[in-house]
């Protein structure tokens, strides 16, 4: 468990290193990082370096070391938890025991609002409620939403579909119980990042092809969405970028062992037949990630099926930053960006 005076310590540490004078702050970051005609932010080099100088990579020998490292370090960028945003914990039924989720209210929303469906990335295997807190916090705020942040069950312990049963199943929970949640049903978005990304695209197929109740909205952001091929953006930036080409297949290699068909949809949803129907989605893609390019035909393949989408590629920025709301300015730019693209993707819908 974490100290918790130690934490503030190197939270404080972090927050002044982004304090120092720009100069001090490239001097410590080092030249500036070109490639594939893109300039890295100054702050997603600098976190970069402290990373580095802290030894710190996400795939560890084991899911329960991984997960120990991130526990101990989420603290030192996410930020304080952002205010004023009520909070209750809720189980959502299923027949594996109920799946532990948070509901975030910003203060003074009135009932009926929009909601998101939050599904947290950590490559299916790490990440929680917890780690993505001030993220979900954050989009509840700028977005003027409620947010149900949902744990689904991890692999190794829980391998494909796990996680993609539990992301239609919060989905159907929420619109069953959207009163009680005080949800207009017909604002219901799906999103997450990363393997969150991955889970909601997911979610949004499943249930648009199933009929029935379907999201409103997609928020996708930095989503895997193919785990059958590598892209030249995996082949540039899969190392020394945050997520990393062994990340990933460590990542994947736990999630979908040998056996599983990693073509099939419900791991790969960019390799559907059919994106007809789906909902209205805002993909983000950060320039520097090994995520970029399969995001990025994920946004091409809904535009060309005549799903209106917007797609932005934060060039300057890592996988990631979403979390990262607790240092510098550039991140909390980017995340504020998909606040507003939720906000004006369910503003618009009326009540049913």
């Amino acid at each position: 468990m974490a100290n918790p005076l130690r934490s503030r310590v190197e939270a404080a540490a972090a927050q002044l290193v982004y304090a120092l004078p720009r100069p001090v702050r490239r001097l410590i970051a080092g030249s500036p990082v070109q490639r594939d005609g893109q300039e890295l932010a100054l702050d997603a080099q600098l976190l970069l370096r402290l990373q580095q100088l802290a030894k710190t990579t996400m795939s560890q020998d084991t899911p329960e070391l991984a997960r120990k490292m991130l526990g101990d370090s989420q603290h030192l960028v996410s930020g304080s938890p952002i205010q004023p945003v009520g909070t209750r914990e809720l189980t959502i039924p299923d027949s594996n025991g109920g799946i532990p989720a948070t509901l975030y209210t910003p203060a003074g929303l009135p009932k009926d609002s929009g909601l998101l469906v939050f599904f947290h990335g950590g490559g299916w295997v790490i990440g929680t409620r917890a780690s993505h807190d001030n993220t979900a916090r954050f989009l509840a705020k700028h977005a003027g939403v409620r947010v149900l942040s949902v744990e689904y069950r991890l692999a190794p312990e829980n391998p494909f579909p796990a996680a993609a049963d539990d992301a239609v199943t919060a989905f159907d929970y929420a619109y069953a119980k959207a009163t009680d949640l005080g949800v207009d049903p017909a604002r219901i978005a799906v999103g997450g990042d990363s393997a969150g990304g991955n889970l909601a695209a997911v979610a949004a197929q499943v249930t648009t092809r199933r009929g029935g109740p379907a999201p409103a909205f997609q928020l996708l952001l930095y989503p895997g969405v193919d785990a059958s091929k590598v892209r030249r953006s995996r082949e540039l930036f899969g190392a020394g970028f945050f997520l990393t080409d062994k990340d990933m297949t460590w990542f994947l290699d736990h999630y979908a062992p040998a056996g599983v068909d990693r073509t099939d949809p419900r791991l790969s949803p960019l390799l559907s037949e059919d994106f007809s129907g789906l909902p209205p989605a805002y993909v983000a893609t950060a320039g520097f990630d090994p995520l970029r390019d399969e995001g990025e035909a994920y946004a091409e393949k809904l535009r060309a099926a005549g799903v209106p989408t917007a797609l932005s590629r934060q060039s300057d920025l890592i996988h990631g930053f979403v979390n990262f709301l607790g240092v510098g300015t550039r991140f909390r730019e980017a995340t504020a960006e998909a606040a507003g693209a939720l906000r004006l993707g369910l503003s618009g819908i009326a009540a049913k």
